[in-house]
């Protein structure tokens, strides 16, 4: 009996399904380019809108790798290069455009202020996800280490949609929106855990969420008919506290047991 060469006889997997995830990686990626263009451009609810869908794709491409057995090594670096653009970049400068850029007129060291804590944000966003790169094969599934870059993007993107559709001026806002970015970044780089509504397991179980999430989401979407913008920023700011909240609830509890 002849022997059968082990490399054709291996199933070859198609090209098109190695391209698909990155597909949507790119797609998130081209989200935030837009979103930084539109900013640039005084186009504040196209460009928070990008954002937002760049979250949804960046969602997408990590589970349809994942269902196709198609992860590697090249999608977790292209994908962390595009979540720096579209959730680092993208949501500092829409924020510098509408608001952060008006601190100019109270004065030349106020103006600096504004594109630091522009910059402050940014880097954030890079030392988060180098971060969760060099530790995502040792940290427990079921939770974030610091505030995740796509939910701190979408804090500040729906901020800036919540008040530009208010007809709020980014002169007024400007302390708020200085605020805002500066808690944003410094929670993106914190030791608190925020809940990753991920399962234990690895591969496709690990997307498993639990039971309650589901009527949750249902009452999300039905909100986010109604008023997108203010149900997104309400969305966003509680998850944002909801770490700080844990840790506060932790220690308190944590005290109480040292204590008796």
């Amino acid at each position: 009996m002849d022997d059968e060469d082990p490399i054709a006889a291996r199933p070859a997997r198609s090209r098109g399904i190695y391209l698909l995830p990155n597909l949507f990686t790119t797609g998130g990626l081209f989200a935030g380019f837009f979103a930084i263009i539109a900013a640039s451009q005084g186009r504040f609810g196209p460009a928070c809108v990008a954002i937002f869908v760049a979250a949804i794709l960046d969602g997408i491409d990590g589970r349809v790798a994942r269902l196709t057995n198609t992860q590697s090594e090249f999608g977790v670096q292209y994908d962390s290069l595009a979540d720096l653009i579209s959730f680092g970049m993208a949501p500092a400068l829409v924020m510098y455009h509408w608001s952060l850029m008006e601190l100019r007129l109270d004065g030349v060291t106020l103006g600096r202020l504004g594109w630091l804590a522009a910059f402050l944000y940014a880097a954030c966003a890079a030392l988060r996800l180098a971060r969760f790169n060099s530790q995502v094969a040792v940290v427990d599934k079921r939770w974030f280490v610091g505030l995740a870059s796509p939910a701190a993007a979408g804090l500040m993107a729906s901020f800036v949609w919540t008040a530009h559709s208010l007809g709020a001026d980014g002169y007024d806002m400007r302390w708020g929106a200085l605020a805002i970015t500066g808690v944003a970044g410094l929670l993106m780089v914190s030791r608190i855990r925020y809940s990753s509504f991920k399962g234990r397991g690895s591969g496709p179980r690990s997307d498993r969420v639990p039971f309650f999430v589901l009527p949750i989401a249902v009452g999300v979407l039905i909100a986010l008919w109604a008023d997108p913008p203010r149900t997104l920023l309400a969305a966003s700011a509680l998850y944002a506290l909801s770490g700080p909240a844990w840790w506060v609830l932790r220690r308190s509890k944590g005290a109480e047991r040292g204590a008796a």
